[in-house]
């Protein structure tokens, strides 16, 4: 017996219901659409519609307003006016756009977009957002990310359904595209079948934009010779998923064995593969959040990490955080602004900043990044000793030395600091605390034991970096 070709319709429920299987069996309880009123969404609002009566389901439809189009109220208005006349709950929301020189207009806009959907959402409670992306804008995204010399991250296209947390910036949500397995053909003869009516969206037509072109004058020459390209396209995006699970699958192997505490054992990285250790690479980026840098500049950064010296204390600065090298381990640190006590004149000869202890719980230092807290303790400095001490906070200015305990030795806060395995670049934001005479207290160390005692009324210092 001949197999029947699944409908548009059949398609889209079967994928609404993974998606809400997906996201939990009973945790979807309400759906929304993002709806700009063009011939995709539209028809997504539709079928949504007819769905979620027939399982009885709350819909929702969002609409964002760019402001980019001159005939962008006009676009709010007829979405306002077609959810009304289905019984469906509608909202709008007007966004600005940022960094468009940075990114460009249509980055910009989708990114403002998404932030946009993702906050109705959890306004609106909802669990489970559909869009519109099509079989042909997955063709699109994946020749887009081939163009761009992607790896199989970027081939892999459009998942049909994941959480999408830093894009929607709402991690209770998911992001599901029911019509990923229908054509935009599909659409138009669905539309054109039930009079949905619908608008026109001017940008689609504007070459300028990468998208626009391919759908106009690139996709067009390969429907005319190859028939059906878009459903290759998916099957070769399916495949790109499946090989970037498995790559993520070792990275996640590899990371688990090289990582120590929160850095990378650099002897472990060079025991793998060159290809293995860019994996590596890229997941642990992933992982912290980092945009994923260029082939060439991994390379570059990997060669500089593998062949410096042990005792090298490296530098790589990537956009969003330095990667550093220390005793053989690979951080990645943020980059933070240099505080108003580094710049201090080193040859001044009152450098720091004076201050008096009255008898506060704490006290902050702004141009020293912190809280200098007094911890009432059984064994520290007399509080009436301290309180009558003209006191001095400032950056380590070299050959201070201190006397951690009386068992101890006095040793430079240089040695002090490698002991403690404290990386260079930390050392240079822990101040220092003296009174006339002598260092008192020094951050990630400690007190100096020539004024601590055990008895009543003791303070014990302690440094806060905020």
């Amino acid at each position: 017996m001949k197999q029947q070709k699944p409908t548009l319709t059949s398609t889209f429920e079967q994928a609404v219901s993974a998606a809400r299987a997906q996201a939990g069996e009973g945790t979807t309880p309400r759906l929304a659409v993002a709806l700009s009123g063009g011939l995709d969404s539209s028809a997504l609002l539709h079928l949504a519609h007819a769905y979620a009566q027939q399982h009885e389901l709350t819909l929702c439809a969002f609409h964002i307003h760019h402001g980019l189009s001159p005939n962008a109220d006009a676009w709010l208005t007829h979405c306002e006016r077609e959810c009304a006349a289905l019984g469906v709950s509608f909202e709008a929301r007007r966004i600005q756009l940022q960094d468009q020189k940075k990114s460009g207009t249509e980055a910009a806009a989708r990114k403002a977009r998404y932030a946009a959907l993702g906050a109705l959402c959890r306004e609106h409670e909802v669990a489970l957002l559909l869009t519109a992306h099509h079989l042909d804008d997955q063709a699109e995204t994946v020749l887009l990310q081939l163009l761009r010399g992607s790896g199989p991250a970027g081939l892999s296209g459009m998942d049909a359904a994941n959480t999408a947390a830093g894009l929607l910036q709402n991690d209770q949500l998911m992001m599901a595209r029911p019509l990923l397995q229908a054509s935009r053909k599909q659409l138009e003869s669905y539309v054109a079948q039930r009079g949905v009516a619908h608008i026109h969206d001017e940008s689609n037509d504007d070459p300028r934009y990468a998208r626009n072109a391919l759908r106009h004058n690139v996709m067009p020459a390969l429907e005319q010779h190859f028939p059906g390209f878009q459903e290759r396209f998916a099957r070769s995006a399916q495949h790109a998923q499946s090989a970037s699970r498995l790559l993520t699958e070792l990275a996640e192997q590899d990371l688990a064995a090289t990582l120590d505490d929160d850095c990378l054992d650099i002897a472990k990285l060079r025991q793998l593969s060159q290809d293995r250790a860019y994996n590596l690479l890229r997941h642990w980026f992933a992982t912290r959040g980092l945009s994923m840098p260029s082939t060439a500049w991994m390379a570059e950064m990997l060669t500089q990490l593998l062949e410096a010296k042990y005792d090298a204390q490296l530098l790589v600065t990537h956009p969003e955080c330095h990667v550093r090298r220390y005793r053989d381990r690979l951080h990645l640190t943020p980059k933070l602004a240099e505080l108003e006590g580094m710049r201090e004149d080193q040859f001044d000869d009152k450098p720091g900043t004076d201050f008096r202890w009255s008898g506060e719980s704490q006290l902050a230092f702004p141009a020293y990044g912190g809280i200098l807290h007094f911890d009432q303790a059984e064994e520290g400095i007399a509080a009436d000793w301290l309180r009558d001490q003209p006191l001095l906070i400032e950056f380590r200015r070299g050959g201070e030395r201190l006397k951690p305990a009386p068992n101890r030795s006095t040793r430079p806060l240089k040695y002090h600091y490698q002991a403690l395995n404290i990386p260079a670049w930390e050392r240079a934001r822990l101040p220092v605390v003296k009174n006339a005479t002598a260092l008192l207290y020094a951050a990630g160390i400690g007190m100096d034991c020539h004024q601590v005692a055990a008895g009543p009324g003791r303070i014990s210092l302690r440094w806060q970096a905020v």
